[in-house]
């Protein structure tokens, strides 16, 4: 047998078989928004510029092109009310004027599913750290032979 205050925290609704329990504690609306995805709206995107990047050597990837995408593609989307611009990079060019679908954070505009800020380069961290290595060895070796 439930005691009053368990019978007041608890409620039990019967539908169609169903016992649905509720609670009457409510969550609070930064916790509601922390727990929720964000929503993804598609647009539509403008190409604005399209510039072919040359082949560089590079010190960090020790001369391996990482990257074989060689066209930067700068964009822009109309999205709650405002203009936003970015870039992506991308294996073929987009004329000026042309336009694509672009998904958008709902919560954060600024965020699309094109966005070059989005994607990690790995390999020049992994490059950088192992250029750190060795200079910090030989560092470490010519301090202890003095």
């Amino acid at each position: 047998m439930l005691s009053a205050a368990g019978h007041r925290s608890k409620k039990r609704k019967a539908r169609t078989g169903l016992i649905i329990e509720t609670s009457n504690v409510k969550a609070t609306s930064t916790t509601a928004r922390a727990n929720s995805r964000p929503t993804w709206m598609e647009t539509e995107a403008r190409v604005t510029a399209c510039r072919y990047e040359f082949a560089r050597m590079n010190t960090f990837t020790l001369g391996i092109a990482a990257n074989t995408d060689k066209f930067t593609i700068s964009f822009t989307y109309y999205a709650h009310g405002r203009t936003y611009s970015d870039n992506f990079t991308s294996p073929v060019a987009r004329a000026q004027g042309d336009t694509f679908s672009v998904s958008y954070n709902a919560l954060n505009p600024r965020q699309n599913t094109k966005s070059a800020s989005n994607s990690t380069n790995t390999s020049e961290l992994f490059a950088l750290g192992i250029v750190g290595y060795i200079l910090l060895s030989i560092l470490f070796l010519t301090m202890v032979r003095d």
